[in-house]
């Protein structure tokens, strides 16, 4: 017996967050009777989301990862009410269950995106206590000193509470040397920045607080995938299964990081 949002983001019907609206909502039952968060079902229990009952026995062990360019202008949610476009009307079908994206990138951000048909997975690594890097190329207005790169490291407040970069590193055209207060002719800079959580358009917040404007920004990386230099926006390719473990790996090991810090942190 495991519990319901667990069992069901491991059919593809959802991340475990998603399952947990659903179960909130009381649009799940099980044996007839509406869930509640902390319910248990095994495959003999008869479980049903909006009244279709649920194969409990379907779930299955060639799950799927999809990596997709996303280009600009693209949102990433099934519906959108201003009818913009968005990444699930491009992906090929799943084999089983549906495409759970593993995070989002904002309208006019580009580059990588994972989805999978492993809710579980998903929902690990988008988990903040897991720690995936997410690496991304920046393209930024003006250049800037090394003091603002220095502040981005150790940390700057943002509405949301505390964030920074866990490396910057400079590419051809952006040594840091310029003005830290954008003052600089009008030059561009190009970055690479890592961080380790997905909090909305955190890369954009966190340069527009130490004063400078990003005027491009491509996702290269989430965890241990990076995106291919052969594919183009718009395009989806499925992951190897080397590439699906190397994920499942990387959100154990993350996990198991966060279950430690938070047992130190109680002691």
């Amino acid at each position: 017996m495991i519990r319901l949002q667990k069992l069901l983001a491991g059919l593809g019907l959802g991340s475990r967050r998603t399952v947990e609206e659903w179960i909130r909502d009381g649009r799940v039952t099980v044996a007839g009777r509406t869930a509640r968060l902390g319910d248990r079902a095994g495959p003999a229990d008869e479980v049903r989301l909006d009244g279709r009952k649920l194969d409990l026995c379907s779930v299955s062990d060639a799950s799927e990862v999809l990596l997709y360019y996303k280009p600009v202008g693209e949102v990433t949610t099934r519906r959108d009410p201003q009818s913009r476009p968005t990444v699930f009307e491009r992906l090929p079908p799943p084999r089983g269950g549906r495409w759970i994206s593993v995070g989002r990138l904002d309208v006019n951000t580009s580059g990588l995106l994972l989805l999978t048909t492993d809710g579980e997975l998903a929902h690990r690594l988008m988990h903040p206590s897991t720690g995936i890097e997410r690496e991304y190329l920046v393209r930024l207005r003006w250049r800037p000193g090394r003091e603002a790169v220095d502040r981005l490291l150790a940390g700057i407040e943002l509405e949301d509470g505390p964030a920074r970069f866990s490396r910057i590193t400079a590419e051809a055209d952006g040594e840091p040397g310029g003005a830290a207060n954008g003052s600089g002719g009008g030059s561009h800079s190009t970055f690479r920045v890592v961080l380790s959580e997905g909090r909305k358009r955190e890369v954009r917040r966190l340069w527009q607080a130490a004063g400078f404007e990003v005027s491009r920004l491509l996702r290269i990386r989430y965890g241990p995938i990076e995106l291919p230099r052969d594919m183009r926006p718009g395009t989806a390719r499925l992951a190897a299964p080397a590439a699906y473990a190397r994920l499942k790996a990387a959100a154990a090991a993350g996990a198991a990081v966060g279950r430690g810090s938070r047992a130190a942190t109680s002691k």
